[in-house]
């Protein structure tokens, strides 16, 4: 992947649905009309090399089963959680959770991707969404929040 631009997005989906996928290629449209170039990845095309050169990354991952990660998402979840610690300085980032309340493990994927870039050392730009099914009524308002500040980072 090439080097990030002062206006570049990477936006990154892990689903197994196509939720996700659709949310993702919504925000990055969104993203165009704040002068972003946003690039909308599938989890299982992208490496967390890729990852960790991005100044500006949104994450929308839903969860599958019994909280487990979408299968296009799980083999990169692991590449980084096996990585090592401040691995992804200088990555600034978001991420939407969709899942469905009537499930346990609410939201569980995307909980775990929040957790595991702080760990990694990246900078929570705002607090994660957690979305039920019908997220289409809110998630539009955090996405331009979220974009606003993502505008903001240097």
């Amino acid at each position: 992947m090439k080097e990030m631009s002062a206006s570049d997005l990477l936006l990154i989906f892990g689903t197994e649905t196509g939720n996700a996928e659709e949310l993702a290629e919504d925000a990055g449209h969104l993203s165009r009309n704040l002068d972003f170039t946003p690039r909308v990845i599938d989890m299982e095309d992208i490496s967390l090399e890729d990852i960790s050169s991005s100044k500006r990354l949104i994450v929308i991952c839903s969860t599958w089963g019994e909280g487990e990660q979408p299968v296009n998402a799980q083999k990169l979840y692991d590449s980084v959680k096996g990585s090592e610690d401040h691995c992804l300085e200088g990555v600034n980032f978001a991420v939407i959770a969709l899942g469905d309340t009537a499930f346990e493990f609410f939201c569980e994927s995307g909980k775990e991707w929040d957790e595991i870039l702080q760990k990694k050392g990246g900078s929570r730009v705002v607090e994660r969404i957690d979305c039920d099914v019908d997220y289409e009524d809110y998630v539009q308002e955090w996405i331009l929040n979220t974009l606003s500040l993502m505008k903001k980072i240097q």
